[in-house]
């Protein structure tokens, strides 16, 4: 419940965050005090290595950007939603979070943490890093077709 209450005042203007005592600054620094360097992000040749078939994907971008393309199955929540729509985020399989290039899905990411979800990665580089990797991996598999 701490925790609930310390992400509600996330939503407080900075300067209320700042005081010493809010419980919102306690439930950040205790998940920073035991975070390790990488924690929390997989980059896209981590997934490639994994059965990304059991992985839920969120699209932390806007719906123009997810309508242009995305990676496939994701599903549209915009990283200011996160918290609002986080009964759509499944707790029982590893959750993967991207937006563009990592930076507001690591936002959200780090907010699903205090939050106390376990089970979520940012990717890190985003839908750029992951849309890169297809067409490098596309064209690795053109060049290795026998010439007809």
């Amino acid at each position: 419940m701490k925790k609930y209450i310390a992400l509600a005042l996330l939503a407080l203007p900075f300067g209320i965050l700042q005081a010493e005592d809010n419980p919102a600054v306690e439930a950040m620094q205790e998940y920073l005090d035991f975070a390790e360097y990488s924690e929390g992000s997989i980059s896209t040749e981590q997934l490639a290595s994994i059965d990304s078939e059991n992985v839920f994907f969120v699209d932390a971008r806007n719906k123009g950007q997810y309508d242009e393309g995305h990676i496939p199955g994701a599903v549209n929540i915009e990283w200011r939603e996160i918290l609002s729509r986080r009964d759509k985020i499944p707790t029982d399989k590893p959750v993967v979070i991207y937006c563009e290039t990592g930076l507001l899905s690591s936002k959200a990411h780090f907010a699903l943490k205090v939050a106390g979800r376990d089970n979520v990665k940012v990717l890190w580089g985003g839908y750029l890093m992951w849309s890169a990797r297809q067409s490098f991996e596309e064209a690795q598999k053109q060049n290795n077709k026998p010439n007809d």
